[in-house]
């Protein structure tokens, strides 16, 4: 049974076109840094959202990779980072739109928020005459999405709270599902679109997208960064935009969750949990403990259901009601655990030499 790819929507034929985004055209066989102008600080200092774009000579598929959508997960922007310096890109077909900080005033401040305390990524599609949010949502959707036929976007963990790579997306579109199980992370999240979100907008637009999660906000993670870089590239691959690879080893195939939960700390207190981000806990299992700092007497935190460790908090102080771990459920949960620890060991930090993970 021949295997199944990512339909490559967008392919008109071999010669490609340019691409034009704020006052600059991109031509084929052209690289090009573009800064979008976005609101300027107020000490009246100009403020550019920083793209680059790479138009290949055939045509082919537009994918846009963006991150800092939320201003302090800073991953994706490494993930970017080394994804443009890439020798594959030489031989790009389509197009790659880059952007590494949609958030700038929040990246500045160190914040997930903008100045004015919305979160952009509550605020698409945005509109010309909204918000500070709802114009920088207004201004990435006709100069980035508007441009492309499918896109990644690369999150975090909030602060204090740290996520397993995986990867969000609506698994029941067909063309999404097959951009999920080709970027490769042993978990997928069958999420739902939320309102306001740029997956809603983009998916309204007619285009397939992906929301990669890893790591925790304001650090960075070596394995979160070298997951989320090869899931970008094996996109790419399976929508022919760079060349096939040969592969080192068997490749994981990833296990879709319907469902999942947060739970909550039945009490304040100083939180201990010896569990780390992929392990496999059965119903009834103790994960944490939370006590008093001058108190013997300790409150059990027990896992509602069988399933996999997904998200948890960083923070050993809690107040009573605060989520605490998050919890994926699958059905052969030990088998999701193993790939989990082997896509670990596989990528554990290593001091990095020539070249990147594929």
């Amino acid at each position: 049974m021949p295997s199944r790819t990512p339909r490559a929507r967008g392919v008109r034929g071999e010669v490609n076109g340019p691409i034009v985004i704020g006052d600059d055209r991109v031509a084929p066989g052209e690289r090009k840094i573009v800064n979008l102008p976005v609101a300027r600080l107020y000490t009246h200092t100009d403020l550019y959202m920083p793209v680059e774009v790479i138009n290949g000579r055939h045509d082919g598929p537009r994918l846009f990779v963006s991150a800092a959508i939320h201003g302090d997960e800073l991953n994706g922007v490494e993930v970017i980072r080394r994804l443009l310096r890439h020798s594959s890109l030489k031989r790009l077909r389509g197009a790659l739109i880059a952007v590494p900080v949609v958030n700038v005033h929040g990246l500045l401040h160190r914040s997930r928020y903008l100045p004015d305390r919305r979160d952009l990524n509550r605020s698409f599609p945005g509109s010309d005459r909204g918000s500070l949010a709802a114009r920088i949502a207004s201004l990435f959707m006709r100069e980035i999405v508007a441009n492309c036929t499918h896109g990644i976007d690369l999150h975090t963990g909030a602060i204090y709270r740290d996520n397993l790579p995986q990867v969000r997306a609506d698994l029941n579109d067909p063309d999404t599902l097959l951009l999920a199980e080709a970027f490769g992370t042993p978990v997928l999240i069958n999420s739902d679109l939320r309102d306001g979100s740029l997956r809603e907008a983009a998916a309204d637009a007619g285009i397939p997208m992906l929301l990669y999660e890893a790591g925790e906000a304001l650090r960075f993670d070596e394995v979160a960064i070298r997951v989320g870089l090869r899931g970008v590239l094996r996109v790419m691959r399976s929508l022919g935009m760079i060349p096939q690879v040969k592969r080192k080893g068997p490749r994981v195939k990833p296990v879709i969750a319907r469902s999942s939960t947060w739970i909550r700390a039945p009490e304040s207190g100083i939180l201990w949990s010896g569990h780390r981000l992929g392990a496999h806990v059965s119903k009834g299992d103790v994960i944490g403990r939370i006590a008093a700092p001058l108190s013997d007497s300790e409150h059990a935190v027990k896992a509602p259901a069988d399933g996999i460790l997904i998200g948890r908090t960083h923070l050993p102080l809690v107040y009573e009601g605060e989520a605490l771990f998050h919890i994926a459920r699958f059905k052969g949960v030990a088998s999701v655990a193993e790939q989990v620890e082997a896509l670990h060991q596989d990528l554990e930090p290593s001091p990095i030499v020539n070249g990147e993970p594929d």
